[in-house]
């Protein structure tokens, strides 16, 4: 178990023992212990078998053995036993926005609220509002929450399933029966939302495959055909597959990957060339095998379209025209920029970074850590944030391999100035500037503040422009539209944020910035050495948005890097700036 799955387990435990009513001290200890763990340097498995967790600040015998017996088994009966303890329904209340342990404590010892049910009957019935603590106020947000819960149930990120489907299409791979097999859906076009995976695969024992398919361990089989069947996972995720023969196997891909404006558009082509496309193949036949998708597309006179695009975003047309992109590939990249460390919220120090990044194989790496308006991500002031600079310079003289870059993840604060001074920008590599506060203004004004910060010269790029948390918080009001355009004329980047909760700015929106000439920098905003990863989903969503390699800033080798770092500040120093003062 990684660190992060730990902390989550730590976390837990503290919430339901203050749930049950224990000793504060001992449901803030394994509170506690969380954001230690979080912060340890290292891989923590192997601190465990090297027996380097003996000592560790906060962290006090009983739960040390926990955390040991958690580590070593993967799996912990205390926590097991407590979680028992408690209805189901009261952990789906954690998915409420707004609902946080103490709340949760009096709602449920107060009102017997145990469900998001029974809390929307406590709400309307007025009793939240009369509770201590709470007030009309609160019990209006609340209601607010269970409506935007109720509407996000079903989906899932594509970030939190990837694992998953990734692990389901191994194992199929293995089974002797089959001969081909391929992700489908959603999922195979990179949608930063799905309802399931879906996985085509060919067979000439289709029963026994789906025999095998419903027999996956955890499973519980919703449906079952002659050529396809759906289970549900453990967490819920809904999960089908179908199957068919070697020679039907590419229009079955083909159609299950979608979308359906997509294939619509498909089919247009084919009934004008006197055929008819579906699931199983061509009408009238065709006189030679299709042995692939490619082979699909060419019959059909396009050039074989990439899953991300099949979207009916003019892909279909572009391919007529012979004008699909060469779209961006994860090789393509040499570094990133948004990333924490142990400085700020980060987990892993700035040298644990570093060796990551070596890991991938990468030219350079950005350091982004919060600035000081961020107190809740102990953002540094001035004196640390220059400190980290001098440690990065530092480095980078001892190292011949791997070039660190000083930047700053800078709060935009409400008006639209920066949390630092343009002469302590002036210091740095670059700057990330994004809004952490004051989510609530209205679209005007959000758009004009998020405008000031991308006209000022030290900026290098905005990060995460929209806001949202996928399936958590929607987006604030912002003029997308007038912002890109406002980048287009200042030079300023706009970040792909990664993470998966995040995959901000949208994909859909990315094909406009990209024709204003607006550069994108995929970035995983990384609080951990394995957070790195996300940078492949951050090359999925680039795809989405018809990116080439030339719309990445990160695709740039070093020294071409460098100098676009430093483009616009001298496009907007005051040497470059015209004498007014001349006829």
């Amino acid at each position: 178990m990684d660190k992060e799955a730990v902390a989550a387990i730590l976390d837990e435990i503290a919430l339901l023992l203050e749930l049950k009513g224990e000793n504060p001290f001992k449901s803030r200890a394994y509170s506690n212990a969380a954001r230690t763990v979080e912060a340890l340097p290292g891989d923590l498995a192997a601190m465990a078998r090297a027996g380097r967790l003996t000592h560790l600040p906060g962290i006090g015998d009983a739960i040390r053995a926990k955390l040991t017996e958690l580590l070593e088994t993967g799996r912990l009966p205390y926590y097991e036993r407590l979680r028992s303890e408690f209805p189901p329904g009261i952990f789906e209340l954690l998915a409420i926005p707004g609902l946080g342990p103490r709340k949760l404590r009096a709602l449920y010892s107060e009102l017997g609220v145990d469900s998001p049910d029974s809390l929307e009957r406590a709400c309307l019935d007025g009793r939240v509002a009369d509770l201590k603590g709470f007030g009309a106020t609160t019990q209006a947000k609340l209601l607010e929450g269970i409506a935007r819960h109720r509407q996000n149930r079903g989906f899932f990120r594509l970030g939190d399933v990837m694992a998953t489907a990734a692990t389901i299409r191994a194992t199929i791979r293995e089974w002797p029966e089959v001969s081909q097999v391929d992700f489908a859906g959603e999922f195979r076009r990179g949608c930063e939302i799905l309802r399931e995976i879906s996985f085509v695969a060919s067979s000439r024992a289709p029963d026994a495959v789906l025999n095998l398919f419903c027999s996956l361990p955890g499973t519980t089989v919703i449906a079952r055909e002659a050529a396809a069947a759906k289970v549900t996972l453990r967490d819920g995720l809904p999960c089908a597959l179908h199957v068919t023969t070697d020679a039907g196997y590419p229009f079955r891909l083909l159609w299950m990957t979608g979308g359906d404006g997509h294939l619509r558009g498909l089919a247009r082509i084919a009934a004008q060339r006197g055929a008819e496309l579906t699931p199983d193949g061509l009408a009238p036949t065709p006189q030679g095998p299709l042995h692939s998708e490619a082979d699909v597309y060419a019959h059909l006179g396009l050039a074989r379209i990439p899953p991300e695009l099949r979207e009916d975003q003019g892909e279909i047309e572009a391919a007529l025209g012979h004008d699909l992109p060469r779209l961006i590939e994860w090789t393509d990249l040499r570094g990133t920029f948004h990333n924490h460390t142990t400085a700020s919220d980060g987990s892993d120090s700035l040298e644990q970074m570093a060796a990551a990044a070596r890991d991938l194989g990468m030219e350079y790496l950005g350091i982004a850590d919060h600035s000081h308006s961020s107190a809740q991500a102990r953002g540094l002031d001035e004196v640390r944030l220059l400190a980290q600079v001098r440690q990065i310079r530092a480095l980078n003289d001892a190292s011949d391999d791997l070039r660190l870059l000083a930047g700053s993840e800078v709060d935009i604060l409400k008006d639209g100035t920066l949390d630092f001074p343009d002469d302590i920008l002036a210091q740095l590599d670059y700057a990330v500037a994004s809004i952490h506060s004051h989510f609530g203004l209205d679209e005007d004004a959000m758009t004009r503040r998020i405008i000031r910060a991308a006209e000022n010269p030290h900026v290098t790029m905005l990060g995460h422009l929209t806001g949202r948390l996928l399936l958590e918080r929607p987006p604030y009001a912002v003029d997308a539209g007038r912002v890109i355009d406002a980048c287009a004329a200042t030079g300023t980047w706009i970040e792909i944020n990664a993470n998966p909760r995040r995959l901000d700015m949208d994909w859909r929106l990315w094909r406009r910035a990209r024709d204003r000439g607006v550069i994108a920098a995929i970035n995983p905003d990384a609080h951990s050495q394995r957070q790195l990863a996300y940078l492949r989903i951050g090359v999925g969503i680039a795809r989405k948005g018809w990116l080439r390699k030339s719309d990445v800033a990160n695709t740039r080798p070093l020294p071409e890097l460098l100098e676009m770092l430093a483009a616009k500040r001298r496009k907007f120093s005051p040497a470059s700036a015209p004498d007014k003062s001349r006829g």
